[in-house]
């Protein structure tokens, strides 16, 4: 595998994955929308599909692009063959895109590297604020408490800091609370404790590891806005969970309330490296947990689950299929027709393109990936640059020999139909 076959690949699964997201963040939507009234943690494993399906995708795709080669796959020809299909309105934008996926794929893996960066530099910091002596050991008593009383058999260790602005937990094979030494000095005892059975719900819950995999994501996907909804999504639904697990444990769901009203107060911001006690919207958490007759954990009658609200999601199905179906049928490419009557070139009407006189003293080498439908009387329609040979005027001698080839339409049930094709031009010097 060479460079422009990584590059190419690479830049064509981040552009894929624009209406992927966008489908992916819909069906999340609607998923959390019926599971609205629900447990948290139906919403949780829910917005976690819809972060782990962000993964995955793109991560299928570019998979089987680099198996073959740079090019689309089977599984692929669907999204490829429909853009080219409709290159008489695209086809400006997909030579550009293409003639830049260079610029496209490293501004991607500049910002990605910038990101990993920060996320690196935010763990030395939480490293070496784990490496602080300062305890205190009223706290630590009640941590290892809370520890025995969650059932957590992993030491639990605790660390006062100075320059941190809310308690949060980090590690999860030596979990460590670090806590503000503004919350020691001003915050009462028994508030501090709610907060801390709240960080002792994520050590038990191991959601620090989580996160971090959640990071990953949001770096590798940084430029789609849905990624940042759903990765939002899992941290609104991850803090929930953690109140309920604390008020359930500790049986004072309003102390753990005034806990959060405080730190709603004192606006301190978000530490998305670790999991952190002032995530989520607080407001919203304190209501929930001062609303009458609530029991964190048992989820009452009048949240059990809606499943007529479930048609949305079946309709989302059933037009998405129906969408595909339509696009394989205006593109032609049902897989009978491609793998059985697809188009033949006829050779003897393809001219050699004349190779371009400045580039040959240049010594340019490469080849020409052309995407192009050929009509059912075998005529070439809608050519358009796939993948550049890296030049633009070798490409473009390419794009003006292919127009005056001829082919053998494809043909479907004994009739010619049209149907998409591709075919390089290998530019080599003798």
């Amino acid at each position: 595998m060479n460079v422009a076959t990584l590059i190419d690949s690479v830049g064509w699964t981040l552009l894929h994955f624009l209406w992927q997201g966008c489908v992916i963040a819909a069906a999340t939507a609607l998923a959390l929308r019926v599971l609205r009234k629900a447990d948290p943690v139906y919403r949780y494993n829910i917005a976690w599909v819809g972060m782990l399906a962000c993964l995955l995708w793109p991560a299928a795709e570019l998979s089987l692009r680099l198996h073959d080669g740079g090019a689309a796959g089977a599984p692929l020809r669907l999204a490829d063959a429909f853009l080219i299909g409709r290159a008489g309105a695209t086809g400006g934008l997909l030579a550009f895109l293409q003639q830049h996926l260079l610029w496209i794929v490293g501004f991607w893996a500049a910002c990605a590297v910038l990101l990993a960066l920060r996320m690196a530099l935010g763990l030395i910091w939480i490293g070496r604020s784990a490496r602080v002596k300062v305890s205190d050991a009223r706290l630590q008593a009640s941590v290892s408490r809370l520890a025995l009383q969650f059932g957590v058999t992993r030491a639990v260790r605790l660390r006062v800091v100075a320059n941190l602005a809310s308690p949060l937990t980090v590690g999860w094979l030596r979990p460590l609370v670090l806590v503000p030494a503004s919350l020691v000095l001003g915050m009462p005892h028994e508030l501090l404790e709610a907060l801390l059975a709240h960080e002792m719900a994520h050590v038990k819950r191991f959601d620090y590891l989580v996160n971090l995999g959640q990071n990953v994501v949001e770096i590798l996907l940084f430029y789609h806005p849905a990624v940042w909804w759903i990765s939002g999504r899992v941290r609104d639904e991850r803090e929930q969970i953690a109140d309920d697990i604390a008020a359930c444990y500790t049986g004072e769901p309003r102390t753990l309330a005034r806990a959060l009203s405080e730190l709603e107060k004192m606006q301190f911001s978000r530490h998305h490296l670790a999991v952190a006690a002032n995530g989520g919207d607080l407001l919203a958490r304190v209501r929930r947990l001062v609303r009458p007759l609530v029991r964190p954990l048992v989820r009452p009658e009048a949240q059990a689950l809606n499943w007529k609200a479930a048609i949305p999601v079946l309709g989302l199905a059933a037009a998405c299929f129906s969408l595909y179906v339509h696009a394989a049928a205006r593109t032609g490419i049902a897989s009978a027709a491609l793998t059985s009557h697809a188009p033949v070139v006829d050779f003897k009407s393809c001219a050699k393109p004349s190779y371009p006189q400045h580039d040959i003293d240049a010594s340019h080498e490469g080849t020409s990936t052309l995407g192009f439908e050929i009509d059912p009387r075998g005529r070439v329609l809608h050519s358009a640059v796939v993948r550049s040979s890296g030049y633009a005027s070798m490409d473009a001698a390419a794009l003006n020999a292919i127009k005056l080839c001829t082919f053998q339409p494809a043909r479907q049930n004994g009739s010619a139909v049209a149907a998409p094709m591709r075919m390089q031009y290998v530019w080599t010097l003798e």
